[in-house]
C-alpha cells in the first residue's frame, strides 16, 4: 500500500495533456535551460503587494469551462491562477497531494482513496467537500448530466466509479490497474475543481469562473485582457506564514505577436512575458546578460515540436513515404537557420531526464541519397510521385520554418505545399483528420502514461491525431500504465520511443524551450515550496507555472 503524503512522496508522473495542442509558434524546441532565478534585493523577502501585466501567447476563445474546454498553454497558465488541482508536481516531477491531503492506492492500483485537506472554500464561500469533487471527477469523465465533454472521456475511461465515502473522502475505481492516475488528476494543470455553481451552470459556464485558486476573475474582454485579484481567503501560506498569494492583481493580455510580446516588456508596459521560440530566445537571452530583465528559462519536462504526419492516409499510409519525408531534412541545418541553434534536436517524443526518453532512439538521420531511393520505391509502389500538404499556423516564423522544410524535400524530389491555418482551425482539423501533415507542438514532459490519450490506436481512438494503429504501442501503453517500477516504465516507453522511430509516425523537430522574462523588480515564477514538505516547484514550464510565489519589489 502506497501512502501520497511524505516528503518527496514518489508517486508517478503523468501530464494528461489533453488538447495541448499548441501549434509551433516561432519555431520552437528544447534546448539547455537556465533554472536560477534571481534574488533582487538581495534577502529574497517577498513584498506583498502591486499589479502584475502578463502577456501570453494567445486568447482562449472558448473560455475556462474546464470539463469542455480546449485550453493550449495561454489557457492553462489562467486555468492555474483561478483553480487548484487535486494533485501537483514537484521539483522531480512526482505528483503530490494539492487539494487532496492523501491520496492512497490498494495493492493493485484499481483504487484510490481521496482525503481532501479541511477548511478550503471556493470563491463564493461554498465548501470544498467530496460531493463537489467527485462531481467534478464525473464531469470530466463524461458521467455528469449537466456537463457535454468530449476529449476527457478518453483521458478518465478507465475510471468506473467515483464515490463519496465522507464529507472529506472520495475513492477512486479503475477497470484496470492505474498506477500513474495521480498524475491524471492534474492532468496538465487542466483538470481543476470548478465550484457547484460553475459546474452546474447551463449558459455560462465558460465565463464565469469560480475556483478555490489563489486568484478571482474581475472581468474578461476576449482578445484585450483578463483581470484578477487576489482571493482574500487563499488557503496556501508561504513559510513564514504569510498569506498567500503575494500580488494584488494579475491583469492577462494575449499578445500572439512576440515582437510585441518582448518590445511591451523592453518599454515597461508589461511586467511578465510567456515567450518560445529560437529567434526570440537569443533576444531575451541577450537582455537578460544586460539586466534589463529577469528571465527563468526550461526546458526540464519540455514538449516536443514535430511534424505530424497521417498515417490512414496518402501518401503516409505509407512507411517508406514516412521515411523518405523524415530522410530528407537536415535537422543540423533547420535547426541553425530556423533556431539559429539555440534549442535542441529531438530524437522522439520524450525529452532528456524524463521516463522513456533514449539517446539513441533509433530515429532516422538525415540521408539525402537514401530519402531520394525511397521516394523512387515510393512511386514504384504506389504508381504516384511523393507529394503532400503540409498546414502551418500563418504566423512569418512558423512559415519561414515551413519553408525551410519545402526546400529540403524538394531536393529529395518530394513535392511539399504549405497552407496556412490559424491554430483554432488547425486544432479542429487535426480532430476531422482532413489533413496529411501539419505542424505541432504537444506531449508535455511528465509521466508518459499522459500519452496514452493520443497515441491508442485509431479508430477506436478518435484522438490519436496521426491515425495509426500500431499494436506494440498499444500493448505497452496498457504495461506502462499499470506498474509503479520506474525501471520497468523506462524499459516499457523506450520501446515505444523505438517503435516510434523505426515506424516514422511523426517527424521529430525540437524539443520546446520557454522563457518566462519579467521586468527586473518581478520575482517567484515558479512559486513556494509544495505544502507539507512535499518538495520545491516543478521546473518544467510546458504546463504553465504557478502565479501564487510572484512578487514585485517596491
Amino acid at each position: 500500500m502506497q501512502r501520497q503524503k511524505h516528503k518527496n512522496t514518489k508517486s508517478l508522473l503523468v501530464v494528461s495533456s489533453l488538447l495541448f495542442v499548441a501549434v509551433l509558434a516561432g519555431a520552437c524546441g528544447g534546448s539547455s535551460s537556465s533554472d536560477k532565478e534571481p534574488t533582487g534585493d538581495g534577502s529574497g523577502k517577498p513584498t506583498p503587494g502591486g499589479t502584475l501585466t502578463y502577456a501570453l501567447e494567445g486568447e482562449t476563445a472558448d473560455g475556462w469551462c474546464l470539463p469542455e474546454a480546449q485550453l493550449a498553454i495561454s489557457g492553462i497558465q489562467v486555468a492555474r491562477s483561478i483553480y487548484d488541482t487535486l494533485t501537483a508536481p514537484n521539483e522531480d516531477g512526482d505528483y503530490v497531494p494539492f487539494l487532496a491531503e492523501t491520496l492512497t492506492p490498494n495493492a493493485d492500483y484499481t483504487q484510490w482513496t481521496l482525503t481532501l485537506r479541511p477548511d478550503i472554500t471556493f470563491h463564493d464561500g461554498t465548501a470544498l467537500d467530496a460531493t463537489v469533487v467527485k462531481n467534478n471527477l464525473d464531469a470530466y469523465r463524461g458521467k455528469y448530466p449537466a456537463r457535454s465533454v468530449q476529449l476527457f472521456l478518453f483521458v478518465f475511461k478507465n475510471i468506473s466509479d467515483v464515490t463519496v465515502v465522507d464529507p472529506l473522502t472520495v475513492s477512486i475505481t479503475t477497470a484496470t490497474p492505474w498506477a500513474s492516475l495521480p498524475g491524471a488528476l492534474f492532468g496538465s494543470g487542466r483538470v481543476g475543481m470548478m465550484a457547484q455553481s460553475q459546474l452546474d451552470d447551463p449558459s455560462t459556464c465558460d465565463t464565469k469562473l469560480i475556483g478555490t485558486g489563489p486568484f478571482t476573475l474581475v472581468n474578461w474582454t476576449q482578445n484585450e485582457s483578463l483581470e484578477l485579484k487576489k482571493n482574500p481567503n487563499y488557503w496556501q501560506k508561504d513559510a513564514d506564514g504569510t498569506q498567500l498569494p503575494y500580488l494584488d492583481e494579475i491583469v492577462y493580455k494575449p499578445t500572439p505577436e512576440a515582437a510585441s510580446r518582448i518590445n511591451g516588456l523592453l518599454a515597461g508596459d508589461l511586467n511578465a512575458v510567456q515567450m518560445s521560440g529560437g529567434e526570440q530566445i537569443d533576444q531575451l537571452n541577450a537582455e537578460t546578460k544586460a539586466g534589463n530583465i529577469n528571465s527563468y528559462q526550461s526546458d526540464k519536462f519540455a514538449e516536443v515540436s514535430f511534424g505530424q504526419l497521417n498515417a490512414s492516409i496518402a501518401p503516409f499510409n505509407s512507411k517508406t513515404a514516412r521515411l523518405a519525408a523524415i530522410k530528407s531534412i537536415d535537422m543540423e541545418a533547420y535547426n541553425k537557420t530556423v533556431n539559429l541553434d539555440v534549442l535542441q534536436n529531438a530524437n522522439g517524443p520524450f525529452a532528456p531526464g524524463g521516463i522513456g526518453y533514449l539517446e539513441d532512439s533509433g530515429y532516422p538521420t538525415y540521408d539525402l541519397a537514401e530519402s531520394k531511393k525511397l521516394v523512387a520505391q515510393y512511386k514504384e509502389e504506389t504508381g504516384t510521385d511523393l507529394a503532400f500538404t503540409l498546414i502551418a499556423t500563418p504566423d512569418p516564423a512558423t512559415q519561414a520554418a515551413a519553408a525551410v522544410v519545402q526546400q529540403m524535400g524538394k531536393a529529395a524530389g518530394i513535392d511539399v505545399t504549405i497552407t496556412a491555418l490559424e491554430q483554432a482551425a488547425l486544432i479542429s482539423t487535426a480532430i476531422s483528420g482532413k489533413y496529411q501533415a501539419m505542424v505541432f507542438r504537444n506531449y508535455p514532459g511528465g509521466d508518459p502514461d499522459a500519452n496514452y490519450v493520443w497515441w491508442q490506436g485509431y479508430p477506436a481512438n478518435p484522438v490519436n491525431f496521426g491515425r495509426f494503429d500500431d499494436p506494440e504501442i498499444n500493448a505497452l501503453l496498457d504495461e506502462g500504465r499499470a506498474t509503479n517500477d520506474k525501471a520497468k516504465r523506462q524499459q516499457i516507453y523506450g520501446d515505444i520511443n523505438k517503435e516510434f522511430a523505426s515506424e516514422g509516425y511523426s517527424i521529430w523537430l525540437q524539443w520546446t524551450l520557454w522563457d518566462i522574462a519579467t521586468a527586473t523588480d518581478v520575482f517567484g515564477t515558479l512559486g513556494p515550496d509544495l505544502p507539507d514538505d512535499a518538495g520545491a516547484p516543478f521546473p518544467g514550464l510546458a504546463t504553465g507555472h504557478p502565479v501564487t510565489g510572484m512578487w514585485i519589489q517596491s
